[in-house]
């Protein structure tokens, strides 16, 4: 694919690309039921996302639902599925704004991806990232760069050997790698996140491999904790213990003072007193 050439261009990008499948994103027409479902998934993981989702349809006889029948929907019965107070008003933001303003996919593939976004983040509850993601995989834009996205984040501060702590010139080197990948940057977000879901084994085993070189601050900022555990192994000198066995030194006096038994007897209820 023409994609592929492209962004081969890219040295570090293409060895993600390499050996793997090409990429393709497709044109979707429900669009409504696209934002509900991106709506419902914020901060859920897969499994649970899906789950909610499966019982939304169910709600509509397994069918997608018209924004008329969302809103005809009782709130209650969109929290027992499992949506919070904030993701029902959501939800039934988007269905109304379908009725009053529109989800046309046809308009909506007339409009430049800024206009695209301008456009349904008047909804409240859809914001920027979301409608990267309607771009992308909705709309089927081959052009979109999600910045804002976490993964794509910290795949390229991996890949690229980034510094985000200057969190402004993080974001501007993050535009400038990426503007080498257009017009096809919906593609490289698409390899980054594969090369993300794939690679945790891959890194922790190359992080375990190089702990012992990188004796660095990491473990210089260790030493100290673990210097501290001599100082606490120190606590044998501290065992008074066998100093508190000077108690057979007390049975010594107190054989030397007692002519009889009850004479220690006396002397312990008195030591006892005076402690």
């Amino acid at each position: 694919m023409e994609y592929l050439l492209h962004l081969a261009k890219d040295k570090k990008l293409k060895k993600l690309i390499d050996g793997h499948q090409p990429l393709t994103v497709e044109r979707r027409k429900d669009i409504l039921f696209y934002l509900i479902a991106s709506i419902m998934s914020q901060q859920l993981s897969t499994k649970v996302a899906d789950s909610i989702k499966q019982k939304f349809l169910t709600l509509y006889d397994g069918k997608i639902p018209m924004p008329e029948e969302v809103l005809a929907t009782p709130s209650l019965t969109l929290r027992s599925i499992g949506l919070s107070n904030a993701k029902v008003s959501y939800v039934q933001n988007v269905a109304r704004f379908a009725i009053e303003k529109g989800l046309d996919p046809d308009v909506l593939h007339e409009m430049d991806n800024e206009a695209v976004i301008a456009y349904l983040t008047e909804i409240k509850g859809v914001g920027r990232w979301t409608v990267e993601m309607l771009l992308m995989f909705a709309l089927g834009r081959e052009d979109v760069f999600a910045i804002d996205d976490w993964g794509i984040q910290n795949a390229m501060l991996h890949i690229y050997k980034l510094d985000r702590t200057d969190k402004k010139a993080f974001r501007e080197a993050l535009l400038s790698i990426s503007q080498k990948w257009s017009p096809y940057r919906t593609y490289a977000c698409m390899h980054l996140w594969r090369w993300k879901d794939n690679s945790p084994l891959v890194n922790a085993a190359a992080k375990k491999k190089a702990a012992p070189k990188k004796k660095t601050a990491a473990p210089g900022k260790a030493a100290p904790k673990k210097k501290a555990g001599p100082n606490k192994k120190a606590a044998p000198i501290k065992k008074v213990a066998p100093e508190k066995k000077a108690a057979p030194k007390k049975k010594v006096a107190a054989k030397k003072k007692s002519p009889a038994a009850k004479t220690p007897a006396k002397q312990r209820s008195i030591g006892r007193r005076k402690g």
